[in-house]
């Protein structure tokens, strides 16, 4: 991997649109948050698409990763531009991530700097930070990095959805150094809707997708390699947390080289089976 795949104006793997699919863009608004807006018609999370009717047999869909696959199994539904909205049962099954990611793709198409990043939202849960992922796009006006979630844009989560102030999502990496100081308990950052899914491993975990994602591999919420399964399991120790401190302190600096470098290291590197 070369800095300059971490042009994040141009798109990487799992974020290309082929070219036959490039004319489903035109009629979308060169918005940046306008592009999260119409995403949020062509995403359905799995229970909402099984109470909606939709079969069983296509939630399936949660677990495709490219965009390119995305759309096609969308359009496949119904071929309309992405500007035209969907009814519930013609958008594709997905989660936080898809939202976040189809997003990206289509700025990262206009030439609009962005990214999808893993972490948690602490608003869905009274003094809890739940597991998500959102989207984000640079303002060259105002110099800064704009975080939207696309999933939740028109909601009352947060007073600006589409310009979440500092806090109100954590990236893994941001929720780590804030556990290695002690200022949050890692047992209140998890998994919405589980028991087990809840303390220091699942914030390393998200840690990991966040520094992937950064290096514009955008793997799905549940992807596990290098030692994550270990960290699940209690199985890791200091030295695996000395490493997050590492992951962490590369995502906060943002800083290409230093991303580039540390994502080589073998247990963080995206392995290619989950390219597939």
């Amino acid at each position: 991997m070369t800095d300059d795949v971490l042009d994040y104006s141009r798109p990487g793997p799992f974020t290309r649109f082929d070219d036959s699919q490039l004319p489903l863009l035109e009629g979308l608004t060169e918005d940046p948050v306008g592009v999260c807006a119409a995403v949020q018609s062509l995403v359905i999370q799995p229970a909402d698409a099984v109470a909606a009717g939709v079969p069983e047999s296509r939630v399936a869909e949660k677990n495709i990763r490219s965009v390119n696959e995305l759309i096609t199994a969308l359009t496949a539904l119904n071929p309309a531009a992405l500007h035209q909205p969907r009814t519930p049962e013609t958008r594709v099954i997905g989660t936080c991530r898809h939202f976040a990611t189809i997003a990206c793709a289509v700025l990262r198409a206009r030439g609009i700097a962005s990214r999808a990043r893993c972490g948690f939202g602490t608003y869905f849960l009274e003094n809890r930070g739940v597991d998500h992922w959102i989207t984000e796009y640079w303002d060259d006006d105002q110099n800064r990095w704009v975080r939207v979630d696309t999933e939740h844009l028109g909601k009352n989560y947060v007073d600006r959805p589409d310009d979440l102030a500092p806090g109100e999502f954590l990236t893994g990496g941001e929720a780590w150094i804030r556990y290695r100081s002690g200022v949050i308990d890692p047992y209140m950052f998890g998994v919405a809707g589980t028991d087990h899914a809840w303390g220091p491993h699942e914030i390393s975990g998200n840690a990991v997708r966040d520094l992937a994602a950064l290096c514009k591999r955008e793997t799905l919420n549940w992807d596990e390699w290098g030692r994550m399964t270990a960290a699940y399991e209690g199985k890791t120790g200091p030295d695996y947390d000395q490493l997050i401190d590492g992951v962490a302190d590369a995502c906060a600096k943002d800083d290409p080289q230093t991303l580039t470098r540390l994502f080589g290291h073998e247990d963080l590197a995206v392995p290619r089976h989950l390219f597939a």
